[in-house]
C-alpha cells in the first residue's frame, strides 16, 4: 500500500480508503498485508489523471501532465524568473519571464501547479 501511494503521491491512508470504498481492487498476500496488482494500479492511475478530473475550475486544455505543488523559490532575473515548484517528491523548474511571474504573483509559499506539456520526454525505469 505504501509504494503504491508513493507512486499516486498520496498517503498510505487514502490508499486504503479507496480500496476499502471499492474504488481500487486489491488483494491479500500470506501475511495478510494488501497488495494492489501493478495492471490495477495503473488503470487506476490513468482514471486520475483524466482531464475532467484534473483539470483546475473546469478549464480545458490540452495539457495532461499536471503537478499540484507550492512554490518553493522564485528568482527574478532582469527579463526571466526561475520558479521552482515541490510536486510531492518531484522538484519542478520552470523558467517563465518575468512579467509572468510577476503578475501571478509568484512568490514562495503560494501553492501552484506545474503543467508540462512537451514533445521530449526521458522515462528512466527503476
Amino acid at each position: 500500500m505504501g509504494e503504491a501511494a508513493a507512486l499516486l503521491g498520496v498517503s498510505a491512508d487514502t490508499m486504503r480508503r479507496w480500496v476499502d470504498a471499492g474504488r481500487l481492487a486489491a488483494v491479500r498476500d500470506e501475511h495478510g498485508h494488501r497488495i494492489i496488482p501493478g495492471a490495477e494500479l495503473a488503470a487506476f492511475a490513468r482514471e486520475l489523471a483524466r482531464p475532467e478530473n484534473a483539470e483546475a475550475e473546469g478549464r480545458p486544455s490540452s495539457a495532461r501532465n499536471r503537478f499540484p505543488g507550492i512554490i518553493t523559490h522564485v528568482v527574478l532575473g532582469d527579463v526571466a524568473a526561475q520558479v521552482e515548484v515541490q510536486a510531492g517528491p518531484f522538484r519542478v523548474v520552470s523558467l517563465i519571464s518575468r512579467e509572468s511571474a510577476e503578475e501571478l504573483n509568484l512568490v514562495p509559499g503560494a501553492p501552484a501547479t506545474a503543467v508540462i506539456k512537451s514533445t521530449n520526454v526521458m522515462i528512466e525505469r527503476r
